[in-house]
């Protein structure tokens, strides 16, 4: 299996010509999120079928604008938007260079670890899908335990795409998460809440995110126990979860694991290995 050359949380900002410096933008709408693939035919054949995304545009970028704007020189990509609610993924697939594979031996707790959370109307009808159609990581839907004021009551279970791509199914119990999250719905996938990143420490990551890119912060919890521990597949984790938001769009969730602190660290050759990265704008 190989994957394409990618980059760890990409946020890209479009400034437009006569706008102010950088420096004084400030992100008003979480556009899209990015995701590598191998093959993208297969990949949509998952992303449309399995999940019920909807393929809404294709492009085919080269040149020097994508080239300076993903880092990788000499490339040619293929992007198909796909949108699930109101919320879009771009699958991309490079024609040209090709990169090297996810290693096989990555955990949740690494440092170019990155997952959407998709909701879905049903748990339970969720999980049965998934297992019977493709694939499971954790045993089974965890509940987030009661003591937790923030997260209780939130249920979830990883599986992951064809590239090896973390996936996470996620629905709120009444009274938390977005309110449109809770609205009915003959949909059994609804759209998707947040991505999620590994940090290696939060207060440096929030004078990136809130204070130079202008997110604001929504929440912020301590989650431990052993529904996270399957959950992320690390035993013993305890993670410090921020979660930010835009005007609009999905949330960005910066995951800090304050145990097991063993991930491995983000190296400039490990840009090979990430999946997934965020358009703002």
């Amino acid at each position: 299996m190989r994957l394409c050359n990618r980059e760890k949380i990409f946020l890209v900002l479009f400034i437009f010509a006569g706008s102010p410096a950088l420096a004084e933008q400030k992100v008003s709408i979480v556009d899209a999120i990015g995701i590598t693939v191998s093959d993208i035919t297969r990949s949509l054949i998952f992303y449309t079928k399995v999940l019920s995304f909807k393929k809404v545009a294709q492009s085919e970028l080269a040149g020097d604008a994508p080239e300076y704007l993903m880092g990788v020189f000499g490339s040619r990509m293929l992007v198909v938007r796909l949108q699930l609610g109101d919320e879009f993924i771009e699958l991309i697939q490079y024609l040209a260079p090709h990169g090297r594979p996810i290693p096989n031996d990555s955990h949740s707790n690494d440092h170019w670890f990155q997952h959407i959370a998709i909701i879905v109307s049903d748990m339970d009808k969720a999980y049965t899908y998934v297992n019977t159609t493709w694939s499971m990581v954790t045993p089974g839907p965890q509940r987030l335990p009661d003591w937790n004021l923030t997260a209780g009551g939130i249920q979830a279970f990883y599986f992951r795409d064809p590239d090896g791509n973390y996936l996470e199914i996620l629905q709120f119990p009444e009274g938390k998460g977005d309110p449109k999250w809770h609205t009915k719905s003959d949909q059994l996938f609804i759209g998707i809440d947040h991505t999620a990143i590994v940090v290696a420490g939060t207060d440096v990551s929030l004078r990136f995110y809130r204070d130079a890119l202008g997110l604001q912060v929504a929440g912020t919890s301590e989650y431990y126990g052993i529904e996270q521990e399957r959950l992320n597949n690390v035993f013993g984790a305890r993670l410090r979860i921020t979660t930010l938001k835009a005007s609009s769009g999905p949330g960005i969730e910066l995951l800090e694991y304050l145990a097991l602190r063993t991930g491995r660290p983000m190296r400039l050759h490990a840009f090979a290995f990430i999946v997934q990265h965020i358009t703002c704008y």
